[in-house]
Formats: structure tokens, C-alpha cells, sequence
């Protein structure tokens, strides 16, 4: 595993979010709850962005369009495809469940890094 210095700390305050790209992958930071999160910007189920999902107290991301929910830390599923009623369950099997791409982060002399497969 190797640390990747991606962004300094200061552009990324609470309540932000910004994607940036890694090798071929756009990576979601979001400072949430006093935490920097980073995980692979694209939804396991349709690989659609989860830029605008919320993020609750319970340290979970929700997809904004068909709300499955994933763990920040772990990237476990919570919930898969919930929405839109009724049909969340067709849509559910167009990918099977699959977990979140997270990234474990540090902040250090005044950076994000992320830590990523070598």
C-alpha cells in the first residue's frame, strides 16, 4: 500500500466535498462529522456519482439516485436499491450488490493522502 498526497487540507473544509482524479479514477473526498472520507466517485449498482449523496450520522453515503447505502469506512452495503417503489427491486438486480471502493485518509503536514493498492 502507498500513501498518495491528493489535496491540501485547507480546500477541503467540514461540510465540503471535492472529486479528484487518480489514475484512472475519480475519487470523492467528503469532510463530514469532523472525518475525511474517500471512496471511488461512481455507485456499485449503475456506477452513477455520489457526489451529491447524503451523508448521515450513522456514517453512511447514500446514493442520490437509487439510494443504496454504503459504510464510509468500510464500504459495505446498508441498503441496495431501495428506489423508486417497487421497482427498486428490478433495478436492484441490473448489478448485483457489490460494496463501495473506499480509501482509508490521513491528514499530515497540512495534505490529505489516501492510501491506495501499489
Amino acid at each position: 500500500m502507498t500513501w498518495i498526497k491528493v489535496l491540501d487540507a485547507t480546500a477541503l473544509p467540514e461540510g465540503e466535498r471535492k472529486v479528484v482524479k487518480l489514475e484512472d479514477h475519480d475519487i470523492l473526498l467528503a469532510h463530514a462529522q469532523g472525518e475525511i472520507y474517500a471512496m471511488l466517485n461512481a455507485c456499485p449498482h449503475m456506477k452513477l456519482s455520489l457526489r451529491k449523496g447524503e451523508i448521515t450520522e450513522d456514517e453512511t453515503i447514500v446514493c442520490p439516485f437509487h439510494r443504496s447505502a454504503f459504510d464510509l469506512h468500510t464500504g459495505a452495503v446498508k441498503v441496495w436499491t431501495p428506489w423508486p417503489p417497487m421497482v427498486g427491486k428490478l433495478m436492484g438486480k441490473v448489478a448485483s450488490e457489490r460494496p463501495l471502493r473506499v480509501f482509508a485518509t490521513k491528514v499530515e503536514d497540512g495534505s490529505i493522502w489516501i492510501e491506495i493498492e501499489a
